[in-house]
């Protein structure tokens, strides 16, 4: 069935430690203006957290985009990625070719050819999380906390805290391979969440700033404006889909 293979697809990927369930007060809004919306959780979290093991990686859950769109044969796709899911979006676009008209990278790592989240986070992080790995020895990696990602409200921050599950420690650190394709996406941008603390995204926005094809957004609000700014994602998002 080829119906609506043309209208646009926004395929949401969430961040680390999040599923499907943290676009839920964007989606009404991109449905409304007609278009198709997919918020898969990746392998290993939320709906999927039964999958989970130390062995599921980047790679994975690059996968499970990339198969969603060839097996719902979408053609027309703006994919959006918030934190971690920038890793995803990435591979995803260089996978996908063409059929992506549209990257939206909520306060998101962009990665170069051949990175990890890892080697774009600050020693600082890194040191932090090699530390719990080598104490736990789980292969997993715990959510942070609503409060750190600052969260506005605090039932939205009981709300997160308690639907975020623990995350594979080799998706942070395998690396992406060529990500060239993103270079002839009509539509990219990036948007970045000033409420929260966070030097790294601050050197993608300044860098992105003066990048040809990139549009950069700054929203006061915190890391998870889908939860916290959700109107405003949603027009972000549309605004994407008209111009392309």
């Amino acid at each position: 069935n080829k119906a609506g293979a043309h209208s646009t697809a926004f395929v949401l990927v969430h961040g680390a430690w999040h599923g499907g369930w943290c676009w839920q007060r964007v989606t009404p809004d991109l449905i409304a203006a007609g278009h198709r919306v997919f918020a898969p959780s990746l392998t290993g979290l939320a709906d999927r957290s039964h999958l989970l093991t130390r062995d599921v990686g980047l790679g994975t859950q690059i996968a499970d985009i990339v198969n969603l769109i060839k097996w719902e044969e979408l053609e027309s796709v703006v994919l959006v990625g918030h934190s971690y899911g920038g890793m995803v979006i990435a591979g995803a676009a260089q996978e996908l070719g063409p059929r992506v008209k549209g990257l939206v990278f909520l306060d998101a790592f962009v990665p170069s050819a051949n990175t990890s989240l890892m080697d774009l986070t600050s020693p600082a992080f890194r040191e932090k999380r090699e530390a719990i790995e080598k104490e736990t020895g789980t292969g997993l990696m715990a959510p942070n906390p609503a409060e750190a990602l600052a969260v506005a409200d605090p039932a939205d921050r009981e709300w997160v805290d308690r639907m975020c599950t623990p995350q594979s420690y080799k998706t942070f650190t395998d690396k992406v391979g060529d990500v060239d394709a993103m270079d002839c996406v009509p539509c990219k941008v990036y948007v970045r969440a000033k409420g929260i603390v966070a030097p790294m995204h601050d050197q993608t926005a300044e860098r992105l700033k003066s990048s040809p094809g990139w549009t950069v957004i700054e929203s006061p609000h915190g890391h998870d404006l889908m939860v916290d700014a959700p109107k405003d994602v949603s027009k972000i998002l549309l605004n994407c889909a008209t111009s392309i």
